[in-house]
């Protein structure tokens, strides 16, 4: 499968910004926040979800206000071959929020929640004994320094709006 990349425009970046900031907001809404036309938000909204760049619109959780304070980083490096049978055995656990194929020492890295550090020893043993892991490391996360994002991400690469009126060329 060869990965497609699609850029974005200005539209679409403050599209997502302000879905971001107002996860409620309908199209009616965005089209005044924008300043461009219900159908063209909408179409652009449903272009965005099309292609893949808006997978959802869930709400954003804060862990530690739903009783799970401790963040850990945690690395395996795993048996040559194992990756399909790591992947189904981490969905298993629930506190695995994610985790991804690395390259590196490690072969997956995954971020874990728990309850205390009690509940993170528990849930590393756990790990620890899928038979494919051959050896962990974990770092527990002292404190958030950069909040998850990707709107600076994608306002770094974005294209300019899309105008009807052609540019002026010197020559």
């Amino acid at each position: 499968m060869e990965e497609q990349h699609r850029s974005l425009d200005q539209l679409d970046t403050l599209l997502i910004r302000t879905m971001r900031e107002q996860p409620r907001v309908g199209f009616l809404e965005l089209s005044r926040r924008t300043g461009v036309s219900r159908a063209t938000v909408q179409a652009r909204v449903s272009r965005l979800e099309t292609a893949g760049v808006i997978t959802g619109y869930g709400p954003d959780l804060d862990l530690p206000a739903a009783g799970y304070p401790v963040l850990a980083f945690v690395t395996l490096q795993i048996a040559q071959g194992g990756l399909d049978e790591i992947a189904a055995e981490l969905d298993r656990v629930p506190e695995v929020l994610d985790a991804y194929g690395t390259t590196g020492s490690a072969d997956v890295a995954c971020r874990v929640a728990a309850g205390s550090h009690q509940h993170l020893q528990e849930v590393l043993i756990r790990i620890n004994r899928i038979p494919a892991v051959v050896r962990s490391t974990s770092e527990v996360a002292l404190s958030e320094v950069v909040a998850p994002r990707c709107l600076p991400l994608l306002e770094s690469g974005q294209l300019p709006r899309p105008t009807r009126v052609p540019a002026y060329r010197t020559g």
